[in-house]
């Protein structure tokens, strides 16, 4: 992992991710050996969404008036993603299962019910289902707090993790995923000020 992705932009957005400890005595996977380790749901959709960009890109291309065309394919690309999403939340996940809070390309923010291990790696599954992104990658715990709740409840633990390991298409679909989701807030956000002013 370089360096030059700890600068990446992250948004506050909730997904899910699942967690299981990294074997401390075994290094971190390759790209390669990672590539390998993706579950087929994984695989495919991974597959998929480069087919699509791939052929997004040459569709570009086109004059205006292929664009009902190219309006056409983006909704049929976007109903396979949500078929092959659906079926990816369905599969069992490795891990305790954590709620997400924060993403970007250079990492994630999530609660859970157990405090992390600051310097630990950890294999990470995520599904942030609004982007229609799935992905397995390796991240450390770089910080872990205890939340409090209301009276003396323990409202569990708020962890920040780094990407150790994580491909790099990966980390292109989650710099566009976590700009178009802040592009969506900005919209609301502009939406209910209008609407207040009324």
């Amino acid at each position: 992992m370089n360096n030059e992705s700890n600068s990446y932009f992250s948004v506050r957005h909730r997904f899910s991710a699942y967690l299981s400890p990294w074997p401390e005595n075994q290094p971190l996977p390759s790209e390669s050996e990672l590539k390998g380790m993706l579950p087929l749901g994984l695989q495919l959709i991974s597959e998929v969404k480069a087919m699509e960009a791939n052929c997004l890109l040459q569709l570009r291309n086109l004059d205006d008036e292929a664009r009902t065309v190219v309006d056409y394919l983006k909704l049929q690309s976007r109903k396979i993603d949500l078929v092959l999403q659906y079926v990816l939340e369905q599969q069992p996940n490795e891990g305790d299962k954590c709620i997400g809070q924060q993403f970007g390309g250079s990492g994630i923010q999530i609660i859970g019910d157990t405090q992390l291990e600051l310097g630990k790696q950890y294999r990470v599954t995520l599904h942030i289902k609004d982007a229609l992104l799935s992905m397995l990658c390796i991240a450390q715990c770089i910080s872990s707090t205890p939340m409090s709740g209301s009276g003396n409840q323990q409202a569990g633990f708020e962890s920040e993790l780094e990407f150790s390991q994580i491909l790099d298409e990966d980390i292109e679909q989650l710099v566009k995923a976590s700009l178009n989701v802040q592009q969506k807030q900005l919209q609301q956000r502009k939406k209910d000020n209008q609407n207040k002013s009324r």
